[in-house]
């Protein structure tokens, strides 16, 4: 079995609509104004992971800016994954500051199946996850829905891109230490917060915290994952492709070149999501 952690997908409106949303979100603009930046739908989705031997996806979400544009957005994901309930798995979207719709919100979708909120993008979304009266209740709701938590990380330094953003480990870090029992998943490999596992007390903190691969070509050389793996273990590790920014067989091409251990690549690939998501082998 093969688990894609990290993958987005826009309706069909969105995507024949792309100007429109570029004109209504600075996030979804920031991503997705260059007319080389993909856009795909679920049914595309679908497709890549037939062609490149993908069991099951986690579609998530974007940080959009509105509570509006969420709801419409979370709308699609749900009704993606009640067409294909064998093959993926959602993630919703909130806008914090929105407060009680944005709990509303997630009880909702949580309903419909949902498992997770992300990717959520602090900077983008102009909230702060330092403001413990704002992310109390937020994180009370996914506790209580036993939700993950999927943030969007990038690292402080090396090349600017598109949406690299500005949550960085020493951003995300104390969010991790006030809410030790929250899961969490670390896109793009923590903007590097694994490598401070070397701290011991930073190791032991992170026990509730995973990372996925997403974008890893464009960020990290191969070496990444031997590296992360002898830091804080392979059992952390996501396999997420950030489809359609890359081919999915693109990053299965680079972990079966690594010569892993049988183990340590079936964690990666979908061990770790299994247990995360409670999905039977």
């Amino acid at each position: 079995m093969i688990i894609d952690f990290h993958t987005h997908v826009f309706s069909p409106q969105i995507k024949k609509n792309r100007s429109k949303y570029i004109d209504s979100d600075p996030c979804f603009a920031i991503l997705y104004s260059k007319a080389d930046a993909k856009l795909a739908t679920a049914d595309e989705l679908i497709d890549s992971m037939d062609k490149d031997g993908i069991d099951i996806s986690v579609i998530v979400n974007i940080g959009w800016t509105t509570h509006e544009l969420c709801v419409e957005t979370n709308d699609y994901i749900l009704e993606s994954v009640a067409r294909y309930p064998k093959r993926l798995i959602g993630f919703c979207t909130v806008q914090p500051n929105s407060y009680d719709a944005a709990i509303a919100e997630i009880e909702r979708c949580a309903k419909g199946g949902i498992r997770g909120v992300g990717e959520i993008r602090p900077d983008m979304q102009f909230f702060d996850l330092g403001d413990e009266e704002l992310m109390e209740p937020f994180v009370e709701v996914l506790q209580k829905h036993k939700l993950i938590l999927l943030t969007h990380t990038s690292e402080p330094v090396g090349h600017d891109y598109p949406g690299k953003g500005g949550i960085t480990p020493d951003m995300l870090y104390p969010f991790i230490t006030s809410f030790p029992d929250l899961t969490i998943v670390c896109a793009h490999w923590g903007g590097g917060l694994p490598f401070y596992a070397l701290m011991p007390e930073v190791k032991q903190a992170m026990n509730n915290v995973f990372f996925d691969t997403a974008a890893s070509p464009y960020l990290y050389s191969p070496q990444i994952y031997n590296q992360v793996i002898q830091l804080v273990g392979g059992d952390k590790i996501l396999f997420g492709s950030d489809y359609p920014l890359l081919a999915q067989s693109r990053y299965l091409k680079e972990i079966n070149s690594l010569d892993l251990p049988d183990e340590t690549r079936n964690l990666i690939l979908s061990g770790n999501a299994r247990r995360l998501l409670g999905i039977e082998a």
